[in-house]
């Protein structure tokens, strides 16, 4: 999670300048955000998220901790940017669960919308993630490695969903 750069705070403006939207939003934590650790799985991702096939994400509180990072609560605005970190859309949290990384759940898997969607492409896809995301930080991914699980709502993709609002 980062600041917001001068783009990012221009879309996320282009955001609340929509209907009520300032009045539903301002005054709400905002962060900067991208899907992956490459330009290619950020798009992937992405095309995932505008697609509407992908309403879930995780991570590891240990990585938020290594960072000095709180991790997103429900409420938390993410200005989503692509591979080339051009911001394409505006998520909303709406559900943060911990659970150990052996207890992800099938309905998790289905709704992080990766692959099959299948809780077994879920392990391996995310083993192998957690295995290089939490090797920078000094750590070993572990059956009970804290997973947050969040759930999130697209709020506004203009130029990359069917819909310029999709929640309103």
């Amino acid at each position: 999670m980062h600041d917001l750069t001068p783009d990012q705070a221009a879309f996320y403006e282009r955001f609340l300048a929509i209907g009520d939207n300032r009045e539903k939003y301002a005054g709400r934590r905002v962060v900067h955000d991208r899907f992956g650790d490459s330009p290619q799985m950020s798009d992937d991702l992405l095309a995932l998220v505008l697609a509407g096939t992908k309403t879930a994400s995780c991570s590891c509180r240990w990585e938020w901790e290594a960072g000095g990072d709180e991790p997103l609560g429900p409420g938390t605005l993410g200005v989503i940017t692509d591979g080339s970190d051009t911001p394409r859309c505006i998520l909303e949290t709406v559900e943060l669960v911990e659970v150990p990384f052996t207890q992800v759940t099938e309905e998790h898997a289905y709704l992080e919308g990766e692959g099959d969607r299948s809780l077994a492409y879920w392990r391996k896809a995310h083993t192998e993630w957690f295995e290089r995301s939490l090797a920078r930080i000094g750590r070993e991914l572990t059956d009970d490695a804290p997973i947050l699980c969040e759930r999130f709502l697209l709020l506004w993709a203009p130029d990359g969903a069917g819909h310029p609002m999709l929640h309103q």
